[in-house]
Order: C-alpha cells, then sequence, then structure tokens
C-alpha cells in the first residue's frame, strides 16, 4: 500500500459508447488527477483519455477534491475507490475538551472491508487517534497521477527552442 499527497481534481468527461446490444449510448465517467490548476487538469485528463477512448469526448467538469491524500492498493483485485472521512481526535489543553478534525481520503480497494483494511493498514504508525467516520464507494473509473517526464539535458520546451 503507497500513499500519495498531491493537487487532486476531479473530472468529468462524457463520451459515446458501445453497449453490449450494439447501441451507441453517451455515457459519463468520473477521474481524479493530479494537477496544479483547473486548466492542467483538463489538459492532463484530455492526454490520459486519449489514449483510452478512441472517439471524441468532452470535459463536462471539473472541481478540486478535498482528498489529503489517496491510498493506492498493490493487487488487481482493487478496482474501486472509496471515499473515507476521518475523525482525528486531540484534547484541548486549555478546556480539557476533545476535539475531532475531520480528514478526507481517497482508498482503493476491491471491497468495502477491503477499503476499511487499507485504512487501517495506511494509518498504522499514525501518532494521534482516529475513528473511521465513514466509508463510501464512489463512481470513480480511475485515478491518474503525475508522471514526470524524463528529458535528456539539450531537450528544451517548446517555448524556448528558436
Amino acid at each position: 500500500m503507497r500513499s500519495r499527497t498531491a493537487e487532486w481534481f476531479e473530472c468529468k468527461i462524457k463520451y459515446e459508447k458501445t453497449m453490449e446490444d450494439g447501441m451507441t449510448k453517451t455515457v459519463p465517467e468520473m477521474y481524479v488527477v493530479d494537477a496544479l490548476s483547473f486548466s492542467e487538469a483538463e489538459r492532463r485528463i484530455t492526454e490520459e483519455m486519449s489514449s483510452y477512448i478512441s472517439g471524441p469526448f468532452d470535459v463536462v467538469d471539473i472541481k478540486k477534491t478535498a482528498y489529503k491524500e489517496i491510498f493506492f492498493a498493490d493487487t488487481d483485485e482493487a478496482d474501486r475507490w472509496y471515499k473515507a472521512k476521518l475523525e482525528f481526535i486531540t484534547l484541548d489543553e486549555k478546556t480539557d475538551k476533545e476535539k475531532r478534525s475531520t480528514v478526507n481520503y481517497l482508498v482503493n480497494a476491491g471491497t468495502f472491508n477491503g477499503a476499511v483494511r487499507n485504512i487501517e493498514e495506511a494509518m498504522t504508525g499514525s501518532m494521534g487517534d482516529y475513528v473511521i467516520a465513514s466509508v463510501a464507494e464512489t463512481k470513480l473509473m480511475d485515478v491518474f497521477e503525475y508522471k514526470k517526464v524524463d528529458r535528456l539535458p539539450d531537450d528544451k520546451p517548446e517555448y524556448e527552442q528558436q
């Protein structure tokens, strides 16, 4: 199990999909991409989906997510994404009262129970006390992480070439 903290954007696309009965239907799908801005998120989802979808598609919505971190499972069975809300418990020293702060995570797993196990595994070694407030399956199809492209020392971006 590995985790990744980044700026995450949820992207919704629509495209025409050929169904099992041979009919075509316009379907929406949701993805998450690692990007620094809305325009980069649109560029990244367009690049990623171009290799999976042969026809035209539209990016119909992009929104910033509240995921602090994403936990990636290392198994092939992990084909679903779950939103997990954890409450971290601290003690206010002045009032001596319990304080809870909520943090959202995205967890990759094959089942609901697998998602809970993956959360517990990812939180092993956490110094603070926490409670899993909720875990819910999402409609996300996949998560695309930023991949660094290695360049040769003499390669220059297009805007530098003259």
